[in-house]
């Protein structure tokens, strides 16, 4: 019998690792610049009637809006992605989020266009959700099914990476510009230049991208696929039929990582600027701080889970979080940069124990022709529920309390699903993705068929 396709470790993996972590940096980028700009910017450049915190739930309003895409796209790319190879859409992906970055900077303000600005804002963001849906799952599966079983946790946390270097670079930009203009100047023309920039990024992005072969193990599933003589079922229905448990799981699992990381690195920047009244710098600053500091965190964790297991680092991240927001908001209340800034890196320190083996946990799952669309269902749809009301709801809660103390109660409680939901998944480390089908009781033959 041939030997698993798993079991060769190909001399590119450094590579494929690389071009995974670089495209997901600016596909976060992209998206996190949105949600900063929302924070900041956008309640004053498309809903200027409305009163500041207002126009805030606004801009926060067409941010959760580009969750409902997510969803879309997780079942879009996952069945193509299932079908014809990660990395073709992932190179699809990166182009519609660049591309719909880049027309954010061009946008006409309300004042220009009225109405017709803040719906265009919305359709273009609604693009951004849906690259974003299909970017994860293909980016984390090309590495995961390059890599070898034994540091599989490691190296898929990766690409992980490229969420807190995306918001890093995203809070960067924007603090550099805000560090050298007026206020005055950063509201008419300086928001467009860190939007514009995505341009040049997804260009880097696609010479890196393009240069990567695709993953062995879906090569050898989609040749033994081609032998088989039956009809094959949908990605979709053979997720549905023989994952559905893992499904649930992996949805579970993302709610505590998902609403945890928007309220502590995208809420707290019109909290912090807006009710505790500090300077846009100093908030940015803050995140960049915790942000540089959750990058170098999640490969450790990552290695971390290769030798404990992926079950007790996520759940220590999960309680972390959940015990911490009620620390975070009293540090952020005190107005003092160093507190400030350990709230937000605290905060990522929990959140990268969860989002760091978070990659090789879905991707053990599912078996090799399902496993585009089954890690990105389980991982968008849930976002829909989580990262898309996070900052939303926060907002809301401040407005109608004014007090933080409701929305660290909302963090506790998603940590509390997320909990109950990892500790009824079972442990993954170790799994041969080649038969990760067969780990769920599945035939043999749902491995390697769609």
């Amino acid at each position: 019998m041939a030997a698993s396709p798993e079991l060769a470790k190909p001399a590119s993996l450094p590579r494929v690792v690389a071009a995974s972590l670089i495209g997901t940096t600016i596909e976060w980028y992209d998206y996190f610049l949105y949600g900063s700009a929302a924070a900041l910017v956008f309640g004053h450049v498309f809903f200027p009637k409305s009163d500041p915190l207002t126009g805030t739930l606004l801009s926060f309003l067409t941010y959760a809006i580009g969750f409902a895409a997510r969803p879309l796209g997780a079942l879009v790319f996952g069945h193509f992605g299932d079908r014809i190879g990660r990395k073709k859409l992932l190179v699809l992906s990166l182009l519609l989020m660049g591309g719909a970055t880049t027309l954010i900077g061009c946008l006409p303000t309300y004042d220009q266009v009225g109405v017709a600005a803040p719906v265009m804002l919305t359709v273009l963001r609604l693009v951004q959700g849906f690259a974003l849906g299909g970017e994860w799952g293909g980016a984390v599966l090309l590495v995961s099914e390059h890599g070898d079983q034994r540091r599989r946790g490691f190296w898929a946390s990766w690409p992980q990476g490229g969420a807190p270097a995306g918001n890093l670079l995203a809070a960067g930009v924007l603090s550099l510009m805000t560090a050298v203009q007026s206020d005055a100047a950063f509201l008419s023309w300086g928001w467009r230049v860190p939007f514009l920039l995505s341009a040049v990024l997804v260009m880097v992005g696609l010479w890196i991208r393009l240069a990567v072969d695709e993953s062995p193990l879906f090569k050898a599933a989609l040749a033994a696929a081609e032998e088989r003589t039956e009809q094959q079922k949908p990605p979709l229905v053979a997720v549905l039929r023989d994952h559905w448990r893992d499904v649930l799981v992996a949805m579970g699992a993302r709610m505590a990582e998902n609403i945890s990381y928007y309220v502590m690195t995208t809420f707290v920047l019109a909290y912090a600027v807006g009710h505790t009244h500090l300077p846009k710098q100093t908030a940015l600053n803050a995140v960049l701080i915790g942000s540089a500091v959750q990058f170098a965190l999640i490969p450790l964790f990552g290695a971390l889970s290769d030798r404990v297991g992926r079950k007790p680092v996520y759940l220590v991240g999960a309680v972390g979080v959940g015990v911490w927001a009620f620390v975070f908001f009293g540090l952020v209340d005190t107005k003092d940069f160093t507190s400030l800034v350990t709230a937000v890196t605290v905060g990522l320190f929990f959140h990268s124990m969860m989002y760091a083996p978070q990659a090789a946990f879905f991707s053990e799952l599912f078996a090799t022709r399902t496993r585009y669309s089954g890690a990105s269902i389980g991982a968008q749809f849930s976002s829909v529920a989580a990262g898309a009301p996070a900052p939303l709801i926060a907002t809301a809660l401040l407005k109608d309390y004014g007090s933080a103390t409701p929305i660290a109660v909302y963090v506790a409680i998603a940590a509390a699903i997320t909990v109950l939901a990892v500790l009824c998944g079972r442990e993954t480390r170790g799994t041969d993705l080649a038969k990760a089908g067969a780990a769920r009781g599945d035939s043999v033959k749902a491995a390697t068929t769609v």
